[in-house]
């Protein structure tokens, strides 16, 4: 796999989107440098919990360990904005099911700054206190959505798929998380402790990247690798 450019973190790899330079992440946030915005898709906080409840039995720490991700990127990049792409609470009650440290610690982390919390199918409303819902956000050229809509959508930045790529190389097949691009859209991989993936070559990327030539910005143990799509294969 051929490494990627870097860009303000050397870790993150650029993914240029309607002509908007941004860093992705190997912890799978997207970083525009210029608006000073976070962007993270897919959070699903409280699923774990929510499995409970079905008596399908995880560790309930999910939600726990995905705010620490997300604190260690806060801390990094210092975001005057942070936009949480949807599904960021996994259902309608996660917040009555939030223990209260990471609810404390969810509302350290969006204090000093802007948090939008953008609808997603999951969650149609978030916790009280912790701000309002907006169905996308419009900044330049760029939109950020939870669904990416089918057929062309310049400027569109979006989660709900949870992309991941399968690569074959003579060492063996790799299957991660991954950011996918064309140059007019973008999609982020889901962002959650407990949240998969969704293969690129599956029929629900179709309607959006079509016959036009893809990248998968893959994301590595410590960076995010550049894999043209047609060297990714299904699962």
């Amino acid at each position: 796999m051929q490494q990627a450019q870097t860009t303000r973190n050397e870790t993150a790899a650029t993914i240029t989107v309607a002509s908007v330079s941004l860093a992705a992440d190997p912890a799978g946030a997207l970083w525009h440098e210029e608006a000073r915005l976070l962007a993270v898709a897919d959070l699903h906080f409280e699923k774990g919990s929510a499995f409970a409840m079905r008596r399908q039995m995880l560790p309930p720490y999910d939600t726990a360990a995905t705010l620490a991700r997300l604190a260690t990127l806060v801390l990094r990049y210092q975001p005057k904005t942070v936009v949480a792409l949807g599904d960021s609470f996994h259902d309608a009650r996660a917040g009555e099911r939030m223990a209260r440290d990471d609810y404390d610690a969810l509302r350290a982390l969006m204090r000093g700054r802007d948090w939008i919390w953008i609808a997603g199918n999951h969650d149609p409303q978030i916790p009280a206190g912790l701000g309002d819902m907006q169905e996308e956000l419009t900044l330049g050229p760029l939109v950020f959505r939870h669904e990416p809509r089918h057929g062309d959508s310049h400027g569109e930045i979006a989660g709900h798929l949870h992309p991941a790529a399968r690569v074959v190389s003579p060492s063996g097949s790799l299957r991660r998380k991954c950011f996918v691009s064309d140059g007019t859209r973008c999609v982020l991989p889901a962002f959650g402790a407990y949240a998969g993936g969704l293969n690129i070559r599956d029929a629900a990327f179709a309607p959006l990247f079509g016959i036009r030539p893809f990248t998968a910005h893959v994301l590595g143990r410590a960076r995010v690798f550049a894999v043209g799509g047609r060297n990714c294969v299904g699962d």
